[in-house]
């Protein structure tokens, strides 16, 4: 970690989408310094294969190494790495390598057409690669690389010309599986994606050759992506990587620990308006950016911060002079994750079974709706598997979780890894794919009446209009769609209708540590966005079955009573409803009926 020091004229510039290591270190940006993992990698396997979420920082990372190993860097090494720990601890590797960095995010899109722009991608790549070591290569070495046929034979070319000089390569593949993901999000073109992996399509050939590379010249090789789908279907092609997504000792490499924040908005608040203290941030910032864990070992040690977010927030907090931003998302972020939405494709449960009021398709429930109820779900950790078994449900977790979407939150034991739901920005997420598999099914709210009675019942308390609506809804739906009757549909409606929200921060009874059922939720007002909100909530959310009898209802309302009133005591809850007035409300349907509405 930098030390900032108050001499320094003007403040470093917020790094905020960067992604170019030598413009964060030459034009003076803020850098959390994650330099001390070099020696980590160095004692790694030579070919080096690292997952993490999309804008979790990797890129820069990625950047960041290849400006230590390039040979042509040599004299820029005291600028952009002298004051941080790797310039006080150099590796002997450092600046000794040809370095040839591809991302496959620039070649992205559907099948037709795939192995031409590879092809011209590659071509520029190599083209530049050649110009800019002409020096430490043999003087034909352009003629000998553009003269073969295709992405894999130009890079065995290539491979060949830093052979015959005695220089060895370090290759950087950024985005590996940009273009899989694209098109596993369309059943249509999986059988030609097959085709492209297994057989001998482009893609396979160019892993070929980096692996007959490695013969040779390519030393090293450091991968990123956000899933090991495509690297299991290539594992006979490239089965000399080693994946270290899980490994302890890279669980921070990219995200940030609470401390790097509290450093960061520490430094900032010497030269902005700030109106917050570090400490009230971290407490505004922790719910909807913290908590993700990517090994095991680690899940005793601080969470993560997703990077983007936290450098995100401080951006808008600093151009808006101290004040909250109201969009806690970054659109990006939105964009990104909307593209995942063939996750819920994938998911086999929302294929409705009719022979059974409630269930799902398949043993379990949805995955994705059982996420959603419970925030929380066990599963063995698949560390690759083939994209023809995403949807069995160990691999789909694994998916989940590679993606972002999903945390290590404990050992589970003998059934695998606890996950959980990291934080209000996949909760978010989550929600939304539940909303959007309603809608598919003709179940939805008016989004403006939704927002207005949202309204109401934070400005004036007005809070049963809210719930008879969603229970209209239900009603009016169920009448002739009898099979998607059940508990965790009602449950999964009802919580994404309540949280898909911006006035309120949701917080479930797990996240408040609470022991008991999971359905309550906390609805924190934010008042450092919507100062006028007058009123909160919590809720004790209760289901039984259609013909569950007046005396069930009755002992269920009893129980939600005592929990409720546990509930609201909790200091989650204490700690952040003032000045607003709290309600506590219990909300039991039997079936699709809302049997008990009532404040405590």
């Amino acid at each position: 970690m930098e030390q900032p020091t108050t001499q320094q004229q003007k403040p470093r510039r917020l790094p905020y989408g960067m992604q170019n290591w030598e413009d964060v270190r030459l034009l003076n940006y803020y850098y959390v310094d994650k330099t001390r993992f070099i020696p980590e990698i160095e004692e790694a396997n030579h070919y080096f294969f690292f997952i993490r979420p999309r804008r979790f920082g990797k890129s820069l990372l990625m950047n960041m190494l290849r400006q230590y190993y390039d040979v042509n860097k040599r004299d820029l090494f005291d600028r952009l790495f002298g004051d941080l720990w790797i310039g006080q601890h150099p590796t002997p590797m450092h600046n000794q390598y040809l370095v040839l960095h591809l991302n496959f995010a620039a070649f992205s899109g559907d099948m037709e057409g795939y192995k031409d722009r590879m092809d011209d991608y590659c071509r520029i790549q190599f083209r530049g690669f050649v110009d800019t070591y002409a020096q430490w290569l043999p003087s034909n070495a352009m003629d000998e690389v553009m003269s073969a046929n295709g992405a894999a034979n130009q890079l065995s070319a290539l491979v060949q010309q830093c052979e015959k000089a005695g220089q060895s390569i370090y290759l950087f593949i950024d985005e590996y599986d940009h273009f899989t993901n694209a098109i596993l999000a369309d059943a249509a073109t999986e059988r030609d994606y097959k085709a492209e992996m297994h057989g001998t399509g482009a893609f396979r050939a160019f892993f070929d050759a980096i692996k007959t590379g490695t013969d040779s010249a390519i030393k090293r090789c450091f991968i990123t992506g956000v899933s090991p789908v495509t690297m299991d279907d290539l594992t006979s092609g490239f089965n000399i990587g080693t994946n270290y997504t899980t490994q302890a000792d890279f669980n921070a490499m990219v995200g940030f620990t609470e401390q790097e924040v509290r450093d960061m908005l520490d430094y900032y608040r010497q030269f902005y308006t700030f109106r917050h203290s570090t400490d009230e941030l971290i407490d505004i910032m922790k719910p909807w950016y913290d908590n993700y864990c990517f090994a095991v070992e680690c899940v005793d040690a601080p969470p993560l911060y997703n990077s983007d977010m936290v450098l995100y927030f401080l951006d808008n907090y600093i151009r808006r002079k101290g004040r909250i931003p109201q969009d806690m998302l970054d659109a990006n972020i939105r964009t990104d994750y909307s593209k995942l939405r063939m996750l819920i494709r994938k998911d086999e449960g929302y294929k409705y079974r009719s022979s059974q009021e409630g269930a799902f398709l398949g043993t379990n429930a949805s995955i994705i709706q059982q996420i959603a109820e419970t925030g929380t779900i066990t599963a063995k950790l698949k560390e690759h598997f083939p994209s023809e078994s995403i949807t069995e449900p160990d691999n789909f977790v694994s998916l989940l979780y590679y993606f972002g979407m999903l945390s290590i939150s404990s050992n589970g034991g003998l059934r695998g890894i606890k996950f959980q739901i990291p934080n209000q920005v996949v909760r978010e997420q989550v929600y939304s794919y539940l909303e959007s598999a309603y809608k598919e099914h003709h179940l939805a709210l008016h989004e403006g009446q939704r927002r207005t009675l949202m309204e109401n019942m934070a400005l004036y308390g007005c809070w049963r209009a809210f719930f008879e609506y969603i229970n209209q809804t239900l009603r009016q739906y169920s009448s002739h769609r009898d099979k998607l009757k059940g508990e965790a549909f009602v449950h999964g409606f009802v919580l994404a209708q309540t949280c898909l929200n911006d006035v309120y921060l949701p917080i479930s009874e797990l996240d408040a540590g609470i022991d008991g059922g999971y359905a309550d939720i906390y609805l924190q007002p934010r008042l450092g966005v919507y100062p006028d909100i007058a009123h909160s909530y919590v809720l004790e959310l209760k289901y039984l079955s259609g013909k569950a009898s007046d005396t069930e209802v009755a002992r269920t309302r009893e129980k939600a009573r005592e929990q409720l009133t546990r509930y609201a005591q909790s200091v989650a809850v204490e700690r952040t409803y003032a000045p607003t007035r709290l309600h506590r409300l219990v909300l039991l349907w039997r079936g699709m009926e809302l049997a008990v509405a009532e404040e405590l």
